[in-house]
């Protein structure tokens, strides 16, 4: 065996038994220096060559007799009170691993600069480390005003994949790590600990050990952060502002004693405090305080029984929202041997491996039984066990370099963004030999995924079937939703009043290299969600049977996806399910004929108009927030090459009608889940194909939903996969009339680049005041620093009438929700081409916006406007005259009076801010009284019409009224002043 005590020698040399190291362990050639409450890490060869004691304890001496750094390694943990042996390169070494292992292992690599006395006893390729550039920025995809520069690098000490973006005029800066790891990773002993472990990463580190450093920091930089786990994934990201403060008010807040621990061997030995090489002294600190997250976390025993209770806190607060029910009733359906069957919020219960909270007193820190307060007895984590080595477990498993991905947007160069992160990141641990990420470029260049060369077929199985390369990979052989989990109808009882149709049906994922390039989905999304007339969504809206239609992926994962048809009811609707269910299902036949039968004809049209609607968009895609880019950059990091970061799903391929035949073919009732929602289910005696009144009532076991099943019959999946009789009122829509052909700036017209000043910040002139009259003021400015052919107008027209009472502001409230029905059907090709419109009702006013592509723009707000007249008179015929706008201000009603009942349900904080308002404001009416004018004896004697709507509508927005409006963007003087 062979112990070596080290002491590190700048300026005055401390001795071994000073306590700041204790040996606990040896095993062959490795130190373990160990101290409870910190992360195992390790030293290296250069950290000792500046040592200036070494002494070496030898019970044999043949391991060192040649060279006594030959394959030298330690696994060291430092006290927080020795803070020196942070600042080097670590690469952590299996404690079980054969000298074989060790040799095998990359060299050792460094972070800090040596000294001048290191430097010479370095051999030269180490001193000129440098991070292997991955794309540089002439080599990414970008759009027109992205005006910022970036890079993709490979950290030289542990190959971490980092995207650099320098914005010079950015406002924030900010930073994003993820982590290609979520709760499909959870031990089945503790189902929630990747939650739990988001939670505890932020509660100190070995180089910052107070809980609130990181936090506070942040706050004094006017900075946020935050952080979420999903199934496959857990993100980390902040931002900070920045802005440089002195020196000595970088640890401000912090006791003397705490800045003491903070400090870094060079801070305490009189070095420089700060290290600027041009990057902000907020994004600085903040990325240092990051990194330790993935260097040196401590996991303190002391704050586990707090966080435990915070966990606990968010899965309560579940039990009593729709979304986390449904959410996990879907998991319960999946089979058990996929990871999608876990409970990913976790609980007190379950991360403790069976405590119970109620047993454990929240500010208790002692182990141990002893009596608590209320005369119960006081049981350590409740009966359970610590979760702190299974913490351990997981973040030595799943966070190292190999399995994160960093994205950092700051003010700097790219160069001092480079160095900054080389510095802060480079004690990140190296991944083990031979790991393969969860990612599709990993696999690929791993030789795990092999994509068809150009011109190659598709694969296919023995059986002839389309193979897509993906799906059931990561998990197989189980399957999440295979044929014992589909072919189901099942019922659900909601909190909230609510009533839903959705069907789910498995597909492969859709990041498959089959899928990424043609996008069948896309259009299939497209056409089942469009609201033309002739549509599904305008013949169930027509009926008076939907409030709303939706389709897109509802659950992604590497290795399958559900699509997700969602259709909100209205109580008629509810009864009539048999229909709606039976439409929906003629309509994607109505789709598949198509695609089946005209391979190159209408479906392939749509597919085109999508693609260059996406083109333009990602042309003119602004920067925005660097937080939020920052978050999605890094995802993408792990699934597209290094120069598509930016460009990602935008880039989209031409149509393939095989690929999307296959696709379309998973669309059937026998490999699809429906899921009925309302409360009517419960109690309902109606005869319906699609009830499950044959199953039994079942409480799902963690949020409480109560539900039934049972498997689609024979006759019904006959009716469903080949239905005979398809309505005629059914009609593919037409192309799209609203996707922009001039893209032109007004700023670049000959006019305006004469009146150009450069002496001139047009960032900060104000709007221009163009119209001044007594019933409009309105507003202009041209953009001439943004640069992208979008135009916002907006217009309030105030009136006494909105408010007067509060039957007149539940009429008005009910307009508008007619007029958005009835306006999805004219302007829904716009809203899909990139122009959209808003209507809304406030107590003082109606507000209208438009905004969108500046060609289009004008004959969208035409469209709105005329259609808000002709509405007004069609509403004032009458219900005889206009059954189908009947319909639709009925169903507008119920919704109103549904959505306003269920303010009882609002969370605490919006309880509280609507009764402030009830005692601030004058006049103000109560949700009472608008309910009061929509059931009840008083609505029986003098219920509102749809005339009596249309009138009070008209007389706000056509009578005593003042309009002030802005008109903002790619547009000139004289388009503004068409528009008034």
């Amino acid at each position: 065996f062979h112990i070596v005590v080290v002491c590190k020698g700048r300026g005055k040399s401390r001795l071994a038994t000073h306590g700041n190291i204790e040996i606990s362990s040896i095993h062959h050639q490795f130190i373990n220096l160990e101290n409870s409450g910190n992360i195992i890490e390790k030293a290296n060869m250069r950290n000792l060559l500046s040592f200036s004691a070494l002494f070496l304890l030898l019970g044999s001496s043949e391991a060192f007799a040649t060279n006594p750094f030959s394959n030298f390694r330690t696994r060291a943990r430092v006290k927080q009170s020795n803070p020196q042996l942070r600042d080097v390169g670590e690469t952590v070494v299996d404690p079980l691993a054969t000298d074989a292992d060790i040799q095998q292992e990359p060299p050792i690599t460094f972070t800090s600069s040596p000294t001048t006395e290191e430097s010479t006893a370095l051999n030269p390729s180490e001193q000129t480390l440098r991070s292997k550039i991955l794309a540089t920025d002439s080599e990414f995809q970008k759009s027109l005003p992205d005006t910022r520069s970036y890079r993709v690098i490979s950290l030289p000490q542990n190959s971490l994949t980092v995207l650099l973006a320098s914005d010079p005029q950015t406002d924030v800066e900010a930073a994003s790590m993820h982590v290609r790891a979520g709760h499909f990773d959870d031990p089945p002993h503790r189902a929630g600990l990747a939650h739990f472990h988001e939670h505890m990463l932020f509660l100190g580190t070995e180089k910052y050990p107070r809980e609130e450093e990181y936090e506070e920091f942040l706050g004094r930089n006017g900075g946020m952060s935050n952080a979420y786990t999903d199934m496959e994934d857990t993100n980390y990201y902040f931002n900070v502002a920045p802005l440089d403060h002195d020196d000595d008010d970088d640890e401000g807040g912090s006791s003397e004693e705490e800045k003491d621990d903070n400090m870094n061997a060079e801070e305490k030995n009189g070095k420089s405090k700060k290290v600027r090489h041009g990057t902000s002294a907020a994004l600085a600190g903040a990325l240092d305080r990051f990194s330790q997250f993935f260097i040196s976390p401590l996991f303190d025993e002391s704050m586990l029984e707090r966080e435990l209770r915070a966990v606990n806190s968010e899965y309560l607060n579940g039990r009593t929202a729709d979304n986390w029910r449904n959410y996990q009733m879907l998991k319960q359906g999946a089979s058990k041997e996929h990871p999608f069957s876990k409970f990913g919020c976790g609980n007190y219960n379950t991360l403790t491996n069976g405590g119970d909270p109620s047993l454990k007193n929240e500010n208790d820190g002692n182990s141990g039984e002893e009596e608590s307060a209320n005369g119960s007895t006081a049981v350590e984590f409740g009966g359970g066990s610590s979760p702190r080595e299974d913490l351990i477990k997981f973040w030595t498993d799943k966070y190292h370099a190999g399995n994160l991905r960093l994205c950092v947007v700051g003010r700097a160069s790219l160069d001092d963004l480079q160095k900054t992160v080389e510095q802060a990141f480079g004690g990140v641990r190296p991944p083990p030999p031979g790991f393969v990420a969860n990612g599709i470029m990993d696999r690929i260049h791993a030789g795990k995924l092999q994509l068809p060369s150009p011109g190659e077929s598709h694969p296919k199985d023995e059986h002839g079937e389309f193979v897509f390369l993906t799906e059931h990979s990561t998990y197989g052989p189980s399957v999440a939703f295979g044929p014992d989990q589909l072919g189901l109808i099942r019922e659900v009882v909601p909190l909230v009043e609510s009533r839903s149709v959705k069907i789910f049906s498995a597909v492969p994922p859709t990041d498959d290299p089959v899928l990424r390039e043609s996008r069948p989905f896309q259009v299939l999304s497209h056409l089942v969600g469009h609201e033309s007339p002739g549509s599904l969504h305008h013949l169930l809206m027509e009926e008076g049977w939907i409030n709303s239609l939706s389709s897109g992926i509802g659950i992604s994962c590497s290795d399958f996806c559900l699509t997700s048809i969602s259709i909100n009811l209205t109580p008629k609707g509810m009864r009539q399910r048999d229909q709606v269910l039976a439409k929906t299902w003629q309509w994607l036949a109505l789709i598949k004929d198509s695609v089946m039968n005209d391979p190159h004809g209408l479906i392939e049209e749509y597919h085109k108009e999508l693609k260059t609607i996406t083109d333009i968009s990602f042309k003119f895609r602004e920067m925005g927030d660097p937080t939020d880019f920052s978050s999605r950059a890094a995802e993408k990091l792990f699934d597209y090459e290094p120069h598509k970061v930016l460009v990602g799903s935008s880039e989209a391929g031409e149509y393939d009608a095989e690929v999307a035949r296959a696709f379309l073919q998973r669309l059937t009732p026998q490999n699809s889940l429906v899921v009925v929602t309302g409360p009517d289910v419960e109690d309902s005696q109606d005869d319906l194909d699609s009830s499950a009144r044959d199953g039994e009532w079942q409480i799902e076991e963690r949020y409480g939903g109560k539900y039934r099943q049972v498997r689609m019959s024979d006759s019904l999946l006959e009716k469903w996969n080949h239905p005979t009789d398809i309505d005629s009122r059914f009609s593919l829509p037409g192309l799209n009339e609203f996707i922009p052909e001039d893209v032109s700036l007004r700023c670049d017209d000959p006019d305006s680049v004469a009146t150009f000043d450069p002496d001139i910040d047009y960032r900060k002139e104000p709007p221009k005041l163009i119209v001044d009259t007594p019933k409009l003021r309105m507003w202009h400015k041209m953009d001439r620093t943004f640069r992208v052919p979008k135009t916002s107008i907006r217009l309030q027209l105030n009136s006494p009438e909105v408010y007067r009472s509060p039957r007149a502001i539940t009429l008005n409230r009910l307009f508008q929700k007619v007029l958005t029905d009835d306006l999805n059907s004219y302007v829904y090709d716009a809203t899909v081409a990139g122009c959209n419109y808003r209507v809304s009702c406030v107590p003082s006013a109606y507000r209208f916006s438009v905004s969108g592509y500046s060609e289009k723009l004008p004959h969208l707000l035409d469209v709105v406007t005329a259609r808000i007249a002709s509405l007004i008179q069609e509403m004032k015929e009458g219900d005889e005259a206009h059954p189908a706008l009947a319909e639709i201000f009925k169903k507008a009603k119920d919704n109103l009076l549904r959505q306003t009942k269920n303010y009882i349900y609002d969370s605490p904080y919006e309880t509280g801010s609507y009764n402030m308002r009830m005692l601030m404001e004058t006049p103000v009416w109560h949700i009472s009284d608008y309910i009061a004018e929509m059931e009840g004896e008083y609505a029986e004697h003098d219920p509102l019409t749809m005339k009596e709507c249309a009138e009070v509508a008209e007389k706000c927005l056509f009578g005593r009224s003042k309009a002030v409006s802005l008109c903002i963007g790619n547009i000139d003087e004289k388009q503004a002043k068409e528009v008034a």
